[in-house]
């Protein structure tokens, strides 16, 4: 896995959500913030260019709509470019 995230452009913020979920596997977004040390608005930049990379995938929690919890899509679907 390492070898893809190196082929692929993303900001540090990003990677460093991308080494949270690989050990965590599904957090949510408060979760993820208080792991990673981001900011609220660098936290909502780095998944909206992880999501469309291809490589987060949001799930909606279905007891209360409100939540989000945020895990790592299989490689196989990842885009390298």
């Amino acid at each position: 896995m390492e070898t893809i995230l190196t082929e692929i452009n993303l900001p540090p913020s990003a990677k460093s959500i991308l080494n949270v979920l690989m050990e965590q596997k599904i957090l949510r977004f408060d979760e993820i913030m208080s792991l990673t040390g981001l900011s609220k608005r660098s936290l909502l930049y780095a998944i909206k260019v992880l999501r469309e990379k291809g490589l987060v995938e949001v799930e909606v929690c279905m007891s209360d709509t409100r939540r989000r919890f945020y895990c790592l899509k299989s490689s196989k679907t990842w885009k390298t470019k």
